[in-house]
């Protein structure tokens, strides 16, 4: 794993990090939780992700959005986030070879602003990780490759049976429901990072 440092290309510069396996097949972009909550990089969630990623051979990159930790700018609520996504993503893309297939996962707010990124720009593949549709309204993902919605079955901000509206509009997305779980998955890390690691193997195939 290396520090990497994103240019947004608004003047703000991102903390990153950046691990790529010797036979990587796949890349992916991980969105960290809210900021204004003790959301970053180092979340227990972003990084049980990673460790599902590495396990099929993906690479990851990991960053902290703006205003966190050592990122510079200011939070803004989700808009200039999505610019985040997007820089990390042209940045994965720069780093891998041609042609390798490079998707998102985000957990929570990183769940919210991947899902706006995913309506405007291409990728290979979403994971949305404990989406916050209770709190935020989201539009369904319009991606060709695979797609994930995985939450507990206790999460107070993203109860399972309004996921179903996403579902009849979007049937390929794959929904998994992890019992016992809540939206931090404590005691669902395990069952979590089972659900990602098939993900991330269609990613590679």
């Amino acid at each position: 794993m290396s520090a990497v440092t994103l240019d947004v290309g608004d003047g703000v510069s991102l903390e990153a990090r950046l691990s790529i396996p010797g036979d990587v097949r796949a890349g992916v972009v991980l969105c960290h939780p809210h900021p204004l909550y003790g959301g970053d990089m180092d979340s227990s969630v972003v990084a049980r992700a990673a460790e599902a990623c590495a396990a099929r051979g993906v690479g990851t990159l990991r960053f902290n959005f703006r205003g966190v930790g050592g990122s510079t700018g200011t939070h803004d609520d989700g808009r200039a986030e999505q610019d985040d996504v997007r820089a990390a993503l042209a940045e994965l893309r720069r780093r891998l070879p041609a042609g390798t297939a490079v998707a998102v996962a985000g957990y929570s707010f990183g769940a919210a602003v991947a899902a706006a990124v995913a309506a405007d720009t291409p990728m290979a593949g979403l994971a949305l990780i404990a989406p916050p549709i209770r709190l935020t309204p989201m539009t369904p993902p319009t991606v060709d490759g695979p797609i994930l919605i995985v939450v507990g079955a206790n999460d107070q901000y993203c109860p399972p049976a309004a996921l179903k509206a996403v579902r009849d509009r979007v049937p390929r997305v794959t929904l998994t429901v992890i019992d016992g779980a809540d939206h931090f998955f404590s005691g669902g890390l395990d069952e979590l990072g089972a659900a990602l690691e098939v993900w991330a193997a269609a990613l590679a195939t």
